[in-house]
């Protein structure tokens, strides 16, 4: 034999790293937004002098879904091409960008630092752009899928941005959860 690996196998070992990436950063990107009260249903959102272009609340629980499957599908790619030039920078790229996803939604909605969750987006973007022309030379189509994110990235940004603009005192709206008392 003189294969390596067959392409059934090579299709099997991408979909167990789809089976485990999947459902891990859909599950902590929920439990993100869970955590910090995220939404129209917190009484300091909802308090808010919301822009126009607002979505309703279903186009957050549609869109965000979704964009975590593509982000666990890319990331399973990546971590597919094992021994893959770039592998290791691309995959640190991926996981700040991640992170610093994660933390948005206790800043906005928990903290209600609106101006620093204005500039955490900026990264967020920032760091997906660079993941995004680090996953390219490794396979293509890791890098297409995040090209969805960073258009709703960039709304979101640009969402951020005006709710500071409208909102100066947002952070004085309604106190916090952790200083509220009984």
């Amino acid at each position: 034999m003189t294969e390596i690996a067959t392409p059934g196998q090579l299709r099997m070992s991408y979909l167990r790293w789809a089976l485990v990436t999947v459902p891990a950063v859909v599950l902590l990107g929920s439990l993100s937004g869970l955590l910090s009260n995220s939404g129209y249903g917190n009484r300091w959102f909802a308090s808010l002098d919301l822009p126009a272009i607002t979505p309703p609340g279903w186009v957050f629980a549609t869109v965000w879904p979704a964009l975590y499957i593509c982000l666990g599908l890319s990331l399973a790619m990546v971590l597919h091409a094992r021994g893959a030039k770039g592998r290791g920078m691309a995959l640190l790229l991926f996981f700040v960008q991640l992170i610093a996803n994660f933390a948005w939604s206790p800043l906005f909605f928990g903290a209600h630092e609106v101006t620093k969750a204005f500039y955490l987006i900026v990264f967020i973007l920032l760091m997906t752009i660079a993941t995004a022309f680090a996953f390219a030379p490794i396979r293509k189509a890791a890098a297409w899928l995040l090209v969805p994110y960073m258009i709703w990235l960039s709304f979101a940004a640009i969402l951020n941005f005006q709710i500071d603009q409208r909102n100066p005192d947002a952070e004085a709206l309604v106190p916090h959860a952790a200083s509220t008392q009984i």
